[in-house]
């Protein structure tokens, strides 16, 4: 092996091992998004908080994870609620003395024009993909501060960054969220403490999977003609993300390596924002 070869392996990041022994937060983890970020972080020995308010599918995870050899527990909660943040926040403690990885990613959607958007509907969506990501933040911080360290991944959406008709509580909650993470950021590195929003276009998802099935039917076109000229249609790649790949930025992002990327926006988007 030649000199140079030896020091391009002596360069290269190492991240077996990194993370093991760490714990994290994950909320909506009961399916979906949430589900392959838990366990793509249980996989590198990350101890997992399985959020959500599905409770079935919810404990369904968290027995897997532990069946694989992981270490998981399903904590119930509406992260909207500031009793249920508290009692989350409390069980990670109280189970594991400390949280270094917290990922927002409970989300949900609701189509509607502004004029025909409900003001529950509005609030539901803000309170869980806005105020939620607020409060699991403000209780977790004094714990990561303490510690000094800490890894806040929100998952925001190219819609933190573009737009979108009839989307008016979904893009406004993931626009403020980014801003969240701009001032987390800021605010967390006296203490070593980072904050990133990761913006996926389309993942496919149980809940994406309906969306293209019931456009399919609406325009009498096949799913893939769904995928390609409705869904993807800004995007370079005609595709949807698999739940797998943005799972595996969000391990990156929790390593230390990762660090000076606090305070960004990342996008995983097919190069939807390219244009």
């Amino acid at each position: 092996m030649s000199t140079n070869t030896l020091e391009m392996e002596k360069a290269r990041p190492r991240f077996d091992d990194q993370l093991k022994g760490r714990v994290a937060i994950v909320t909506g983890a009961a399916s979906g998004l949430g589900k392959a970020i838990a366990v793509a972080l249980a996989n590198e020995g990350v101890a997992v908080i399985v959020n959500d308010v599905d409770k079935e599918n919810g404990v369904d995870v968290a027995r897997s994870i532990a069946a694989a050899g992981g270490d998981a527990v399903f904590q119930f909660g509406d992260v909207s609620d500031v009793k249920d943040v508290k009692g989350l926040i409390r069980t990670a403690i109280d189970r594991y003395t400390r949280i270094d990885i917290l990922v927002n990613n409970a989300g949900l959607q609701h189509i509607a024009p502004i004029t025909e958007f409900t003001v529950e509907k509005w609030n539901h969506l803000i309170g869980v993909m806005l105020t939620g990501p607020f409060l699991t933040t403000k209780y977790a911080f004094p714990h990561m501060r303490a510690q000094r360290k800490g890894r806040i991944i929100n998952m925001g959406s190219t819609q933190s960054l573009v737009s979108a008709e009839f989307k008016a509580a979904y893009v406004s909650a993931k626009h403020g969220l980014l801003g969240l993470t701009k001032v987390t950021a800021l605010e967390g590195a006296p203490h070593n403490i980072t904050a990133v929003a990761v913006c996926p276009c389309f993942v496919r998802t149980p809940l994406a999977e309906k969306q293209i099935a019931g456009q399919a039917k609406y325009h009498g076109m096949t799913e893939q003609e769904v995928v390609e000229k409705i869904m993807t249609a800004p995007a370079a790649l005609k595709r949807l993300l698999e739940p797998e790949e943005v799972a595996a930025l969000v391990v990156y992002l929790s390593t230390d390596v990762a660090q000076c990327m606090t305070g960004s926006a990342v996008p995983i988007d097919c190069g939807w924002t390219a244009r």
